[in-house]
């Protein structure tokens, strides 16, 4: 099956942590595309995704240009995410579920357990699990009732690996992969279990470490333009 969509942005974002895309790099829509085994239109939405991120350079004519990033970028803005998501999960136990969202958070984790509990996953599965990653997290920021907490998070998504959307997989390396986001699925529950018990600082707590769970995904070397993924789950 060709791979589309979110498939493609986590793909190239995978490519250029690992430094197969090297910082200073010009990436363009053609070649990419070939390489990938894609058309162009996925490709041009992933560039334009990507330089959201802060991964990519938008050339002044034609192209992108991979980014050099520092670990210290990284950091902190994984750091500003897991404060602000903390505090949404810690809000939204405090308040208590409605029976709605309680639902639907249930609904997420029904189709994580599904995803996982074969033993293995496909690259559809992971486009799968990034929108139901995406969906669990948007209800917690909703089910918190604090507006200032989303427009804090839409301010911080333009650097590197600040969004819930910047997941990275290796479609060569599906068992690591496997290990990866069952991991982070299983943490899904614990947030979950925290918000039904009305447990606010244990549900802060899990949710900044299930951010936090990005700083051991992705590791710059400093000393160099190499970069390399780290497995959480060793």
């Amino acid at each position: 099956m060709p791979r589309e969509g979110q498939a493609v942005i986590s793909i190239l974002r995978d490519k250029i942590v690992s430094g197969e895309f090297a910082a200073g790099q010009r990436l363009a829509e053609i070649p990419t595309a070939e390489l990938l085994g894609v058309s162009r239109t996925p490709v041009r939405i992933a560039f334009r995704a990507l330089a959201q991120e802060g991964l990519l350079i938008k050339l002044p004519r034609r192209g992108y240009q991979v980014r050099k990033v520092t670990n210290e970028e990284i950091s902190g803005a994984v750091e500003v995410r897991g404060v602000l998501e903390g505090l949404a999960a810690r809000q939204a136990a405090e308040k208590g579920l409605t029976a709605e969202t309680q639902a639907q958070l249930e609904q997420c984790l029904a189709q994580g357990d599904a995803i996982f509990d074969k033993g293995y996953i496909t690259e559809d599965d992971l486009e799968q699990y990034n929108i139901l990653n995406k969906e669990f997290h948007a209800l917690i920021i909703q089910a918190s009732g604090n507006p200032a907490i989303q427009s804090a998070m839409q301010l911080n998504e333009h650097l590197p690996f600040a969004s819930v959307n910047a997941l990275i997989f290796n479609p060569e390396q599906l068992e690591r992969e496997f290990r990866r986001f069952s991991y982070a699925n299983m943490q899904h529950h614990a947030v979950f279990e925290a918000l039904l018990n009305h447990q606010g600082a244990r549900a802060e707590a899990v949710m900044k470490e299930h951010a936090h769970a990005t700083l051991s995904q992705v590791e710059l070397n400093d000393n160099s333009d190499t970069r390399k993924l780290i497995n959480i789950a060793q």
